[in-house]
This record gives structure tokens, C-alpha cells and sequence, in this order.
């Protein structure tokens, strides 16, 4: 799972890799459920692909109100096509990734939760395959696109596999090598479940703060 990273700032990564621009408005150094941070989306119609800020925590089209988001962060790949929160995003190829430098854990090893840094070992910027959606304020008017992460198990990931409680299932955040970005962005439904295996994930480093 994450509920906590650092969004990226390194634009010349950014336009790099997707030949665009990060947002110029500003947004918080370490996203929680509720903040926003860049994600990148891709249009299944014209192919353009474009940065924006989103919410962390995905707000369904047909919800009363915002506070389902504070549980719908993230969504676990096994059954993110059934869950009643995701299943409109999914069925419409609603992909985006996530741009961050890092995330946080925690880790029991010591017998207390301990906040730790996952980062790639190449010590670069990375994305996390994320789902997207709009939904329209009832009261105000106003679109509000927010996000969720998928996860995958982690119960034999190198890295991953040691955070959490002990007992409790290993979970990861989808990181995606730089050579899926695109094939994410323009999956269809067979080709986005291939893509959700951990042994796709590029090498990770833990590390505590």
C-alpha cells in the first residue's frame, strides 16, 4: 500500500520521458490521501498525452460527496475490475502513472512502525500505474480529477516483503519500468493485466530516513 510520497519536481526527467511539461502550479512536497500530485494521462482518441495535478484518492463519478476518497487511495489489481469505486475507470481505460521520487512505509522489523524511503536504485524518478477519474461537486460545480494507485502482492518481493505488520499480506504500489510507461498509457484490458506482475517492477531500494 501507500498513503505517502514525494511527487516529483524534475521536469527535465518528466519531458524526457513524455515529451511534457509538469504542471506549473505548485503542490505539496509529500502527498497524502486528499493532496494533490502530477499524474499523466493519455487520450484512447486523439493519442495526446498530457500532466496534470489530480487528488490522491479516487473519487467516483457517481459519489455524494468527497469523503470516499479517504479509502479509495489505493486498489488492488486482483479486483479493481469488480470494485464498485473503480470499476467505471477500469471499464473505460481510464490509465494514468503516478509521478513521484519516492514513497513511504513503515516497517516492523524493529517491533515499532518505522517510516522508511523506497526509491529506485538508480535513485531516479519513477512512475506507479494509477487509474483516474472525474466527478462533478453537487453542491459547487466544480471537476475534481483524482487518482488511485494499484497494488500488487509483495509477499516475494525482495524489498517490499519486509514492510507492513507481520501477519498482514505484503502489498506494493505497481512500479512500472520507463519502458511501460506508453504501453500503460495505451493498454487495452488483456494487455494492462499482463502488465500488473511483479516481476515486471524495476529494482527497488529501501532505506530509513
Amino acid at each position: 500500500m501507500c498513503t505517502n510520497f514525494t511527487p516529483t519536481r524534475k521536469a527535465p526527467w518528466v519531458k524526457e520521458h513524455f515529451g511534457i511539461d509538469l504542471p506549473t502550479s505548485d503542490y505539496p512536497v509529500e502527498a497524502f490521501p486528499g493532496y494533490v500530485a502530477p499524474i499523466v494521462v493519455k487520450s484512447h482518441n486523439s493519442g495526446r498525452v498530457a500532466c496534470g495535478l489530480a487528488r490522491f484518492g479516487l473519487i467516483p463519478f457517481w459519489a455524494k460527496d468527497e469523503k470516499i476518497s479517504r479509502h479509495t487511495y489505493n486498489a488492488r489489481s486482483e479486483t479493481v475490475r469488480e470494485k464498485q469505486s473503480y470499476r467505471n475507470a477500469w471499464k473505460h481505460r481510464k490509465y494514468a502513472i503516478t509521478l513521484l521520487d519516492n514513497f513511504y512505509e513503515p516497517n516492523y522489523e524493529s517491533g515499532k512502525a518505522e517510516r522508511w524511503k523506497i526509491e529506485l536504485a538508480v535513485k531516479e524518478p519513477f512512475g506507479i500505474a494509477s487509474l483516474w477519474e472525474t466527478w462533478i461537486n453537487p453542491s459547487s460545480g466544480e471537476v475534481i480529477t483524482s487518482f488511485t494507485m494499484l497494488t500488487i502482492n509483495a509477499d516475494e518481493h525482495p524489498v517490499m516483503k519486509k514492510f507492513h505488520r507481520f501477519g498482514d499480506e505484503k502489498r506494493t504500489p505497481l512500479v512500472l519500468s520507463t519502458s511501460q510507461f506508453n504501453q500503460w498509457l495505451s493498454a487495452n484490458e488483456t494487455q494492462a493485466i499482463a502488465l500488473m506482475k511483479l516481476d515486471n517492477m524495476p529494482q527497488l531500494l529501501a532505506t530509513k530516513p
